[in-house]
């Protein structure tokens, strides 16, 4: 299985969900040491915002476009190539002014791409990234899984969408919630998704000795 690992919060290693999630991806590992993994840390290694070159240049034959827009629209392909080799994928984020953080949603522009991604017929669009597992982990200091803040909560809804629109509907959450409600509200969120995790990778190992 090949398993790819997102992370895109701006904490470093004081980040909650990169904690959690590259945890996770090395426990797949661990467990099944036939498994590979990748990683891309879009704070480390951002991606550039879609321009008008990346914007032209996709619709542009390649031997016809400029060095630059073969510049940008390498950097989408490279993104793709590893989105579409991936099994399982990891997508970690911090939960920032109700919503993902702005290196993911780059991340999200670089592979949502029409004819690659999904391709428009004459039944509507089509989603070509299919047959992946897709686990979103996201980490925020208040609880927006239940209460009166779900409709603030436009990171996870945002995900599923476009996940869906591009043909990946498997995915779970794995949310740790409540962190900015002190020391004793963050054991207990790290504690509960670190349990979250330990059970898919439990099944994983069930299922591959079955």
């Amino acid at each position: 299985m090949s398993i790819l690992l997102v992370t895109s919060s701006p904490r470093g290693a004081a980040s909650h969900s990169t904690r959690i999630a590259t945890e996770f991806a090395e426990k797949l590992v661990a467990a099944d040491p036939s498994n590979t993994l990748v990683v891309r840390d879009l704070v480390a290694n951002p991606l550039p915002h879609i321009d008008a070159d990346y914007s032209t240049g996709i619709y542009t034959p390649a031997e016809a476009r400029t060095a630059r827009q073969a510049e940008v629209v390498g950097v989408s392909d490279v993104v793709l190539d590893e989105l579409f080799a991936a099994d399982t994928v990891i997508l970690a984020t911090g939960f920032i002014n109700f919503n993902i953080s702005s290196t993911l949603k780059s991340w999200v522009d670089h592979i949502a791409r029409s004819g690659r991604s999904f391709a428009y017929g004459e039944g509507g669009p089509k989603g070509l990234v299919t047959g992946k597992k897709v686990y979103i982990v996201l980490a925020s200091g208040g609880i927006y899984s239940e209460g009166a803040a779900v409709q603030f909560d436009h990171a996870v809804p945002y995900l599923r969408g476009v996940l869906g629109f591009l043909g990946m509907t498997d995915v779970d959450v794995i949310r740790i919630e409540g962190v900015g409600m002190g020391p004793e509200a963050v054991t207990s969120a790290l504690a509960k998704a670190t349990a979250k995790v330990d059970a898919v990778v439990a099944s994983q190992q069930v299922a591959a000795a079955a």
